[in-house]
Order: structure tokens, then sequence, then C-alpha cells
């Protein structure tokens, strides 16, 4: 049986328009809750097709953090995924999006 360690969420943008809404929804998140943000990475990384930054918040903060997120995520594609330590489970059966699903470089896990 898998155990949800906690979430991150994967805020992507593709060009200077949409980074600059990433930013202002950056902004928006941390004003709003706190939550610990990873660097900026404008360029596709790991499973990540395009630029992007990662939010990490716990199991008690996904009831009130992805509602707010269907709001305001703009039209910006977010991915929402647990942490229970299959790493290719986590980015696509087990996970959740916000705005257009985009497709992962997957083959980055079976490295």
């Amino acid at each position: 049986m898998l155990k949800i360690d906690g979430y991150h969420a994967h805020v992507y943008y593709s060009d200077p328009t949409t980074r600059g809404e990433a930013g202002e929804l950056r902004d928006a998140i941390e004003g709003e809750f706190g939550f610990e943000l990873g660097r900026w990475r404008d360029d596709a990384v790991g499973p990540h097709p395009v630029g992007s930054y990662q939010v990490k918040f716990g199991n008690d903060d996904l009831g009130r953090f992805v509602p707010w997120l269907l709001l305001n995520h703009r039209a910006l594609s977010v991915l929402i995924h647990p942490l229970t330590g299959d790493d290719l489970a986590d980015h696509t059966t087990l996970a959740l999006w916000v705005g257009k699903q985009l497709d992962l470089r997957t083959e980055f896990f079976s490295r």
C-alpha cells in the first residue's frame, strides 16, 4: 500500500508572456499559502517538457490549495502529484492536472 508523504505542483510556462503569468501566480501562492517554492527552470528538465517551477505542500494543504488553484491558475498548465516514492506513477497515473495537460517526458523515469 502506497503512502502519500506530501505533494508537488509544477507550474509550466513556455514563453516570456506565460513566464510573467507564472511569476504572478507564484507571488500569489507565496502570499496566500507560504509554501516552499522551487527555483525557476526556464528549460525542459527531467520529465517536464517546458519551463517550470515547483511548489511543495503537505497533505493537509491539498483541500484548500487545489480549489484555489482551479480559480487562479490563469491559462497556465499545472501538474499536481503526490509523493509516494514511485516517481513514474506519481507523475502519471496518480497525478491530476489543472489547465491543459502536457505530455511529460516519462522516459526520464526509466533511466
